[in-house]
């Protein structure tokens, strides 16, 4: 069985206030011409779909658009699941008529996927968080873990334990002990897999995700995923890379596009499987091109970042500026820039004056105006701010920003 893994698509993700759409739809429009050049079987996509709970209808567009081509008429399966961003409830509503075109959804931990043909395929079996499936004659037993709450672990796990809630005080705890039990479902003569939207203790983090930990109470130890799994799919880490003590088993394979600036140093991929039952599974990558990357320009001088922004003024790329200089940035100059090179979303004076710290002025210059709010507001309210509103606030920076260059 051939499986190509891939997670955190964030469709109608914004950078500062601006759109990536058109990034993403020409991303969708390789990633199915990948699928098909592979012959790849089954598609797990785990997690992070959207980048809201109220996606834009561009954006919802654009997903059940791609799910049909990749289906190809129900020829090839696709497993996906809810991440922190997505509404469980809004993501699976399509599930009966995407079931037709061989597409199978999960929203919560508690999901219990209708046994029966879904395309050319079949769900034999299932229950609340793991699938049986048969493609082309092979059977694969899929624990299925959407975006693990400690909400939705207690509902998953207090049903039966309400006695041990003593013993299942971390969050770590109620991972292992849910995995465990869901792990009771894998057979010798099955190929055995698992997908999860989590994060897992030492995966490297690339910047641009929301939500991962608060207090630590949101990461678990590799030790808790299940370990009779021949390979395990994960999602929430937007860099590509291999779970640490896990043999290469267990893999995030990060987001397609670059969402951050911290993103821009290590190229986006997807991992194609090739698995049988009882054997190691073959992995290999296939990278994704850039459609728009960001950009830092570093000018020692206004003349010289204006002349830079003239010169460059057709490349198609995001750009954070940052300008050596000796005086603040008058705003004409801040406009002649904008002028000249429309996709400039950030410049900052890094300012040589004896009276003025540059340390002070130059603190930010590795965040985004979203990392300062965040930071900002867990400081004020002691609590991550709801992705609503982090939204809301950068339409509405872009708007202003927009304004400006008009």
């Amino acid at each position: 069985m051939r499986i190509l893994h891939t997670s955190d698509w964030h469709l109608g993700k914004n950078l500062e206030g601006r759109s990536r759409m058109d990034e993403q739809e020409a991303f969708l429009k390789d990633f199915v011409k990948i699928v098909n050049d592979n012959n790849v079987d089954l598609i797990i996509i785990a997690g992070d779909i959207y980048d809201s709970y109220n996606p834009p209808a561009r954006a919802e567009k654009m997903f059940y658009d791609t799910l049909k081509k990749l289906s190809s008429n129900g020829e090839r399966l696709t497993l996906v699941i809810s991440g922190n961003h997505d509404n469980p409830d809004r993501l699976v509503a399509a599930g009966p008529l995407a079931r037709d075109h061989g597409i199978i959804m999960v929203g919560t931990p508690k999901s219990v996927v209708p046994c029966g043909s879904y395309g050319r395929h079949k769900v034999i079996n299932s229950g609340e968080g793991f699938i049986e499936i048969e493609i082309n004659g092979e059977r694969a037993v899929i624990i299925t873990v959407p975006y693990p709450s400690e909400k939705r672990l207690d509902e998953v796990l207090y049903g039966d334990m309400e006695g041990e809630k003593d013993r299942v005080k971390s969050y770590n705890n109620k991972i292992k002990i849910l995995f465990d039990n869901l792990s009771k479902n894998y057979r010798e003569d099955t190929i055995n897999i698992a997908v999860s939207h989590l994060f897992v203790m030492g995966s490297s983090q690339a910047g641009s995700e929301k939500n991962i930990q608060l207090g630590g109470s949101f990461v678990v130890d590799g030790n808790c995923l299940p370990v009779k799994a021949q390979y395990i799919a994960l999602g929430h880490i937007h860099k590509p890379q291999v779970v640490p003590g896990t043999g290469g088993r267990v893999r995030y394979s990060g987001s397609p596009i670059q969402y951050n600036r911290k993103e821009i140093n290590f190229k986006k991929k997807c991992f194609i499987v090739d698995v049988k039952a009882g054997k190691d599974c073959s992995i290999r990558e296939v990278e994704f091109n850039v459609y728009k990357p960001i950009e830092i320009w570093k000018c020692t001088g206004i003349e010289e970042a204006v002349e830079k922004c003239k010169k460059n003024s057709s490349r198609n790329c995001w750009v954070y500026m940052e300008i050596d200089t000796d005086r603040y940035i008058r705003e004409d100059e801040i406009k002649s820039m904008k002028t000249a090179k429309k996709d400039i979303l950030e410049i900052v004076p890094k300012i040589r004056d004896k009276n003025c710290s540059s340390e002070k002025v130059n603190s930010f210059l590795d965040k985004s105006f979203e990392e300062i709010f965040r930071e900002f507001y867990i400081r004020e309210r002691k609590v991550e701010p709801e992705p609503e509103l982090v939204d809301l606030l950068l339409s509405i920076v872009g708007e202003e920003g927009d304004n400006e260059t008009n």
